[in-house]
């Protein structure tokens, strides 16, 4: 299911996941993407929005891990392949590079994070 980004672009309780570690760090990841939206060509935005990125996968995947949660595969995959793409990437960034984050981030969230309430 494909969900729509908000607009402005920033956490809203429509993505609570109901851990508040998890929670703070989404909202850290949706502000990690504005910020690189205002300044696009900002090498240090995009380095900010990788370091929370990683910071936060390595936390969630943790809690994954120390809960048995039996999707966790896919889901580190994931995880994996989206920062294998920021790291890809080179200031400035393009409009549709900004686009594919924040969906992907919405719909990562909604769709797949979703499936791991009350389960950690």
């Amino acid at each position: 299911m494909s969900h729509e980004i908000p607009k402005p672009f920033c956490w809203n309780e429509s993505f609570k996941v109901f851990y508040e570690l998890l929670d703070e760090e989404h909202k850290g990841l949706f502000k990690g993407i504005f910020d690189l939206d205002a300044n696009k060509s900002c090498g240090k935005a995009l380095a900010h929005l990788l370091d929370v990125v990683e910071k936060h996968f390595h936390d969630e995947e943790g809690m994954m891990e120390k809960a048995h949660y039996a999707e966790i595969a896919p889901h580190k995959q994931m995880h994996h392949d989206f920062v294998a793409k920021l790291k890809g990437l080179k200031a400035p960034v393009d409009d549709a590079t900004i686009h594919f984050a924040m969906d992907w981030l919405v719909n990562h969230i909604k769709n797949t994070d979703f499936k791991y309430k009350g389960k950690l």
